[in-house]
């Protein structure tokens, strides 16, 4: 209600300063520090008197005097040098809140936006870091759709490329096995844990002699590229086996996919040679015929390079392969067939792939796969094209993103390269603690250090399942021993959902920039910014709207004038605050849209239950003698209620019944 508020203001302003000045100026709206300072002021009289070389002040007065009245907003007032400061209708806010609550998420509609998530590579479990991809495309899906957008959900399967290559290799020609062997181990649990261990052996197996690595590399890599021989017969097994494994482990973090869109056919159903055909008759790429990228095809920065360059010199000389689309040898780079997947997704390819549905896709769940045999005609349209895409991928693929965009861009697809949203995050490290808590053994160095870097190629890190293990370990022990009383069943529900909350909460507290170091006691705590602490606030409003029901307090009706009298005062602004923190999950949402940055919903739902809880221990609810008093406080506790259960589930995170 608060973004809807602003906006209409913002609106108004616009508007008015247009029509009596003759200026055109965006509104920029700021909060106040106070309560008592109104809810939203602008310094837009600041900018105006530059223009008409008046008192800004003066200006403010009189478009405080002369502006019609906005609805929603009482009153305009000057402050200091010339703020304007607008101050919120209070009862006319409390209805809408109200009203707000029981309206159901907005029906899909509009043009399709797809968000690119997780994107494990198919050769290992996920890890933390993985997580952190999932649980931030995730959460923008469901902000999206709130917001009613119709979003697809693609999840990105790399089931070609040099790490799946690399575990055929440790599987083939370290272990010797045969791909029999190998099909049946992949039926077993914990294979994609045997495939971890397996890819930092392969790891160092290869980096032993890299003449060697570069043979067996080549020749794996285009024996699965064609899709022939045993290399192909069992990188086809490994990858959907652990597709499978990340599914169930992502299942567990209620994160669910609409269509896996996997590399192999970008190769088999001829999309890279569509690509291919288009970049090179464009002029965007070009045969190297000498230096180290002899028998190349390059992508050039050209103009590009002169925005770019000066930035990421250093990363330039780092990722120099990355501008490589086809290798001397034949075989394409990641970029080349990224480059050809985002051209379908903008339906600039031409082409569309098969579709099949996933078998054994975790329970309940419908998800659909690309495949280079006959398709099922009942599969959704997955080829209609996206006016938005959000590939959710680390910072360290930045200039890889850049590279991709810079092909689009050659293509003549300008709009298509500016709507192709790099959605970027940091790294997961350990706590030197977590680390020791998992079995790793640290160096005295690394122990003094404030985070410990996880690496896949080492086999160093922590796996995404036994990390959810350890938390709901935690977590069930504690609901054990507060709530005996519960079924097994029960106690295990709640420990889950707990465990998942604390994890999610944790990944999307910290801005997208930040490195963050995992701690199993900071993220489970009770207190403080965690997920637990704002399910804890919902369990307390829960308790006191039960006890209410019992006493028949929530049969009373808040009368229009018995509002007016409880927001007004000292006293009232206090209640006027949480009223107004409770409706401002609209501006959190906005927020997160504007900026990609899931993180502004954590902080109002850690905000929104820290309110919560100062309002708890100021005013006694129940015992509250004055009935319409009572009733407006059970009813302000409803409202937080359903804002933060919202707030909640738009992060992914259940709210218990008990804790």
């Amino acid at each position: 209600m608060y973004q809807t508020l602003t906006n209409r203001l913002r609106a108004a302003l616009a508007g008015h300063i247009r029509e009596k000045y003759g200026v055109e100026l965006a509104i920029v709206l700021e909060r106040p520090p106070k309560i008592e300072m109104g809810e939203a002021a602008s310094p837009v009289c600041f900018e105006l008197a530059k223009r008409l070389k008046r008192s800004p002040r003066q200006i403010a007065q009189e478009i405080a005097n002369g502006m019609a009245k906005v609805e929603g907003i009482a009153k305009l007032e000057v402050a200091g040098g010339g703020y304007l400061n607008a101050f919120f209708d209070r009862a006319a806010f409390w209805a809408s809140v109200g009203a707000e609550q029981s309206d159901e998420q907005r029906a899909a509609s509009g043009e399709k936006i797809i968000v690119e998530h997780t994107s494990i590579n198919p050769n290992k479990a996920a890890h933390i870091g993985h997580v952190r991809n999932a649980v931030l495309g995730d959460t923008m899906v469901r902000v999206l759709r709130n917001a009613g957008n119709r979003v697809q959900i693609q999840n990105y399967i790399d089931n070609t490329g040099v790490q799946v290559a690399d575990v055929v290799i440790g599987l083939l020609h370290m272990e010797k096995v045969t791909p029999v062997w190998v099909k049946n181990r992949a039926g077993e649990p914990k294979f994609d844990y045997y495939c971890w261990d397996l890819y930092a052996k392969a790891t160092s197996f290869l980096a032993a002699d890299k003449a060697r690595a570069a043979e067996l590399r080549g020749t794996t890599l285009k024996s699965i590229e064609e899709g022939k021989g045993e290399d192909a017969e069992v990188a086809h097994v490994v990858g959907d086996a652990i597709v499978g494994c990340h599914l169930r482990t992502m299942a567990r973090l209620d994160i669910h996919y609409d269509l896996l869109a996997r590399e192999s056919e970008i190769l088999h159903l001829k999309f890279w040679d569509a690509a291919f055909e288009m970049l090179k008759k464009s002029g965007a790429i070009h045969l190297a015929t000498s230096g180290k990228m002899a028998g190349c095809w390059i992508l050039p920065w050209e103009e590009e390079a002169k925005e770019v360059e000066e930035k990421i010199a250093e990363e330039e000389e780092e990722n120099s392969q990355d501008k490589i689309i086809v290798r001397s040898n034949g075989t394409v780079t990641y970029v080349g067939k990224d480059i050809a997947y985002q051209l379908w997704k903008f339906g600039l390819l031409g082409k569309d792939f098969h579709y099949r549905r996933w078998p054994n896709a975790p329970e309940g769940q419908a998800v659909w796969a690309t495949t280079s045999d006959v398709g099922d005609s009942h599969a959704p349209h997955f080829g209609e094209a996206a006016a938005r895409v959000y590939n959710v991928i680390d910072a360290r693929q930045a200039y890889l993103q850049k590279v991709v965009a810079a092909g689009l861009r050659a293509l003549g697809y300008a709009k298509a390269a500016e709507q192709s949203i790099h959605l970027s995050y940091e790294i997961v490290a350990l706590t030197p603690r977590c680390a020791a808590e998992m079995g790793y053994e640290l160096t005295p160095e690394e122990a003094k250090k404030p985070y410990v870097e996880v690496s896949g190629r080492k086999g160093f890190g922590v796996k995404a399942d036994d990390l959810l293990d350890q938390l709901e370990a935690a977590t069930i022990a504690e609901v054990q021993q507060r709530h005996a009383e519960m079924s097994a069943e029960e106690q295990k529900r709640t420990a889950h959902a707990i465990a998942v909350g604390a994890l999610r909460f944790f990944l999307l507290k910290f801005t997208r920039t930040a490195i963050i170091a995992f701690d199993f006691k900071d993220a489970l705590s009770f207190e403080g910014e965690t997920g637990p602490y704002c399910q804890y606030a919902v369990v307390r409003i829960r308790g006191i709207r039960r006890k209410g029901a019992e006493a028949g307090s929530t049969n009373v009706e808040v009368t229009k004038e018995s509002v007016g009298q409880m927001l007004a005062g000292a006293e009232g602004n206090g209640l006027w605050e949480l009223l107004v923190a409770a409706g401002s999950l609209d501006y959190a949402v906005d927020a997160v849209i504007g900026t990609q940055e899931p993180a502004f919903v954590a902080k109002y739902a850690f905000q929104l239950a820290q309110e919560f809880n100062n309002f708890y221990h100021k005013h006694h609810i129940l015992s509250e003698a004055d009935e319409q008093k009572r009733a407006f406080l059970l009813r302000l506790t409803e409202l937080v209620e359903a804002q933060l259960v919202k707030a909640l589930s738009l992060l992914g995170i259940e709210a218990p019944e008990k804790m």
